[in-house]
């Protein structure tokens, strides 16, 4: 592979609340799963954060969530369908209105913490923001866990489908992310993370929380932009593609 994608969840301040460093993972990814308020990022956060990625030249994503701040978007609720595509096209539309006055632009949408690994099994819930993706602009890709309900029911509706890989959470060994209640879910080591994937891109497997191998083909990485050592953790993943002559570039 000589081109790919890293991202990372980004505007996820909420007033005096900060969480993460935006400015410094905007210089080192180039896709930025923006929040759009459900889960968390306030107006004046998400403004400034697509501001910032205006500016580096990342790329923009719609990260979509359930109406959950109090849980940061972590607990599952059993949204109607209907009511979840009105959800999803609310929350592109506000964040559009952003990239709009930042000279920038949506161009993709990723479900965020529960409504994401709601997606990978809960047909209901992906199609509803498959629809929503599909009626507010076909020409948006999805992105989301490699064999997913959500990238089935895109590809159904005629959306591009962007399988994406996790450099710092546990997996299961059916490929699924380990629960963040369950010892192993979250990886710290930047060195370690920075070999996963670099494996992930020559094989195509990564190392499960049971000590089996699992296949994994994706188009994007993602490192999450709210623990403490995110800085650390991308830079080094960054340098390792660099150093193995893989050109970091948006999926879009």
């Amino acid at each position: 592979m000589t081109a790919f994608d890293l991202n990372s969840d980004l505007g996820e301040s909420f007033g005096r609340w900060e969480l993460g460093d935006d400015e410094a993972m905007l210089g080192l990814v180039t896709s930025a799963n923006v929040a759009c308020g459900f889960h968390a990022g306030d107006p004046s956060t998400l403004r400034r954060t697509v501001a910032g990625a205006a500016a580096n030249g990342v790329v923009v994503g719609a990260q979509v969530a359930y109406r959950d701040l109090a849980g940061f978007g972590r607990r599952f609720i059993d949204v109607p369908p209907a009511d979840l595509t009105a959800d999803v096209l609310y929350q592109i539309g506000g964040l559009e209105a952003m990239c709009r006055v930042a000279g920038t632009t949506v161009r993709y949408v990723k479900p965020h913490g529960a409504l994401y690994n709601a997606t990978v099994h809960h047909r209901e819930q992906a199609k509803a923001v498959v629809t929503a993706v599909a009626e507010y602009d076909a020409a948006l890709p999805v992105l989301g866990l490699p064999g997913s309900e959500l990238l089935r029911a895109a590809e159904e509706a005629g959306l591009r489908g962007v399988p994406e890989f996790f450099v710092d959470r546990g997996y299961t060994p059916e490929g699924a992310l380990v629960s963040r209640r369950e010892e192993g879910a979250v990886l710290h080591d930047p060195d370690e993370v920075t070999a996963r994937l670099l494996r992930m891109l020559d094989e195509g497997v990564v190392r499960a929380v049971d000590g089996s191998d699992v296949r994994v083909s994706a188009e994007s990485a993602c490192v999450h932009g709210d623990s403490p050592g995110a800085v650390g953790m991308a830079t080094a993943v960054r340098a390792g593609l660099e150093k193995a002559g893989v050109e970091l570039k948006g999926f879009v």
